[in-house]
């Protein structure tokens, strides 16, 4: 499994008009083919009366990669489209470019850029993260060992996700592999050797 890679988090759409055509570009984070066709056919649904509606989507997932023209000549709108969003590195996002005809024709080089910059725009509304492969981990401690525990997981890059309160305390987080050692022998001294992480799975999150 990959160390890291780059998506979206969040869905956002940004739109400009280029010679009276409205473009409208709309990205939105999928996992699957299911979820990114899902997306295609509510914005179909929504700007039925559109133009055009040209989509390309890229999934971690085997590195699939689709994309449609949506009746504009080949190579000017769905290839384009894809290609911001490989230049970016983006995975597991899906882009929707709804076009409403103006009445002026941009001719195939204007097409290629009307296409890209809805997508590099909306991209840019949606905000690029890198997600970085981490380790979960959780460990138990007592009260009076709480604070100090605590304040030693952010010290070495580490994020608390859970605390419960029990007869002792048990905090479950996540931390870079490499960065792991340095907090085991932190806490170690920290504690006299009474405190130390248990592996709990892997996850990504975002850096």
């Amino acid at each position: 499994m990959a160390e890291a890679y780059k998506t979206i988090l969040t869905a956002a759409e940004a739109e400009f008009t280029e010679k009276r055509s409205r473009f409208i570009g709309q990205i939105r984070p999928v996992k699957t083919e299911e979820e990114a066709a899902a997306f295609l056919a509510e914005l179909r649904s929504r700007h039925w009366n559109a133009t055009h509606n040209v989509f390309a989507y890229r999934l971690r997932e085997g590195g699939l990669q689709r994309y449609s023209d949506d009746g504009e000549p080949q190579g000017t709108a769905g290839v384009p489209s894809l290609d911001v969003l490989q230049k970016a590195g983006v995975v597991d996002a899906a882009v929707v470019v709804t076009r409403y005809f103006g009445g002026v024709l941009l001719g195939a080089g204007g097409l290629v850029r009307a296409y890209s910059h809805a997508v590099s725009l909306a991209l840019e509304a949606a905000g690029v993260v890198t997600m970085r492969l981490c380790l979960l981990q959780q460990l138990s401690c007592t009260y009076s060992q709480y604070g100090r525990v605590a304040a030693l997981v952010p010290e070495h890059g580490g994020v608390i996700d859970a605390s419960d309160f029990g007869e002792s305390v048990s905090l479950r987080f996540h931390i870079a592999p490499e960065r792991l050692p340095a907090l085991c022998a932190a806490l170690a001294d920290a504690t006299c050797g009474s405190c130390a992480p248990q592996p709990a799975g892997e996850q990504f999150f975002p850096e």
